[in-house]
């Protein structure tokens, strides 16, 4: 584990595993889809149209084991990761100038790690009652996520507000296709999941589509309705409530299961 003796636990490994934070999934997975090269490696080196669950079982892991994971179990995803990464890769389309990609391009890692931290913060904001002045802490700590990959350490922007200065200008180069709408459509349909993730899913898309940057959720074509604003209000609340009076046990039993199917991995 990252803890050591006589030392304060990471804030990472404080945070990471908090069981609320699975609130922003969807929101991070979409950013991802945002992505034009992302959500074209996804949409043609991946099972996701099949099994859409299967991408965020294992971006958990890979989260799970960086911030509470044995060396063992960190050595074990991040292998299976990069091996999973290696083939991905495709020429740009002249025809309808969708660009070249490769999942091994470090600036498409920053990316990725960059919507999970980002997606973390914005429910961690709103569950938690983390310090302020752990937040500068946390957030250096989650280069973790890219760095154990092909990412140069010094790519991860080296403050919260230069962090702040990256996303804004990533922002206008996302773009929302077809391809990549009907990912989306598919992540919250969950055909292939079990029932008791299926009858979440719908409460899933509606925290989804209000946390997600305005500018995104309009090229998705979701509209940010009434309905969905109490909705999404009324799930914060209770998981906010659950996040106080559960014990750790119970809020950290999704990692556990990760970390376990990790280590049946290796």
């Amino acid at each position: 584990m990252n803890r050591k003796d006589g030392q304060e636990q990471e804030a990472i490994s404080r945070v990471a595993p908090e069981a609320g934070l699975l609130l922003g999934a969807g929101r991070a997975i979409l950013l991802q889809l945002a992505h034009p090269q992302i959500g074209r490696a996804i949409a043609e080196h991946s099972d996701f149209a099949a099994n859409p669950l299967s991408r965020l079982i294992h971006t958990l892991s890979y989260i799970y084991a960086l911030s509470n994971g044995t060396a063992a179990q960190q050595r074990t995803i991040i292998a299976y990761v990069d091996a999973a990464h290696r083939p991905v890769r495709g020429t740009r389309n002249p025809r309808s100038g969708e660009p070249a990609y490769s999942a091994l391009d470090p600036k498409l890692q920053l990316w990725v790690a960059a919507t999970l931290y980002d997606s973390a913060r914005v429910i961690a904001g709103q569950i938690l009652d983390e310090k302020v002045q752990d937040q500068e802490e946390l957030y250096l700590q989650y280069a973790r996520l890219g760095n154990a990959l092909q990412m140069p350490a010094d790519w991860w922007p080296e403050s919260l507000t230069a962090f702040s200065r990256y996303l804004a200008q990533m922002e206008p180069s996302l773009r929302v296709t077809e391809q990549t709408r009907a990912l989306a459509d598919e992540l919250f349909a969950g055909r292939s999941a079990p029932w008791w993730i299926r009858i979440g899913l719908p409460l899933m898309r509606d925290v989804t589509i209000a946390q997600l940057p305005a500018l995104v959720r309009e090229d998705f074509g979701y509209e940010l309705t009434a309905g969905i604003q109490k909705r999404n209000a009324r799930v914060i609340r209770v998981v906010r409530l659950a996040t106080k009076i559960c014990p750790k046990f119970i809020r950290h039993a999704p990692m556990r299961l990760m970390l376990r199917h990790i280590q049946k991995m290796a």
